[in-house]
């Protein structure tokens, strides 16, 4: 993965104003009016924060007359879950097997 956030999903997710973004298209798919309608910053920011999620794969749009609609791009977050379940994965079922295996403090055997 590239460490630019217009192409790195991760970086993309490191800004919380981008993470806003993701949590209202959840809700359903918007235009670049309506986002910054809900959010405390200009008009091109949110358009600077789409551009970036778009290449990051995190997000689509469609064109509606001269407005652009954008939603959540599924592949992209998938993406981003495997990447999680390939790295963390094991170690969560290690951890698992641990704590299961493993007595408080002043516990006898």
């Amino acid at each position: 993965m590239s460490t630019e956030a217009g192409r790195d999903p991760f970086a993309a997710l490191g800004d919380p104003m981008r993470r806003r973004i993701l949590e209202l298209l959840a809700d359903g798919s918007r235009s670049v009016g309506e986002l910054a309608g809900e959010l405390p910053v200009s008009r091109p920011a949110v358009s600077r924060h789409l551009r970036l999620l778009k290449e990051a794969g995190l997000v689509d749009e469609v064109a509606d007359g001269t407005r652009r609609i954008y939603h959540l791009q599924e592949s992209g977050a998938e993406a981003v879950q495997a990447y999680l379940l390939q790295v963390w994965g094991e170690a969560v079922g290690r951890f698992k097997l641990l704590a299961e295996n493993t007595r408080p403090p002043g516990e006898g055997p």
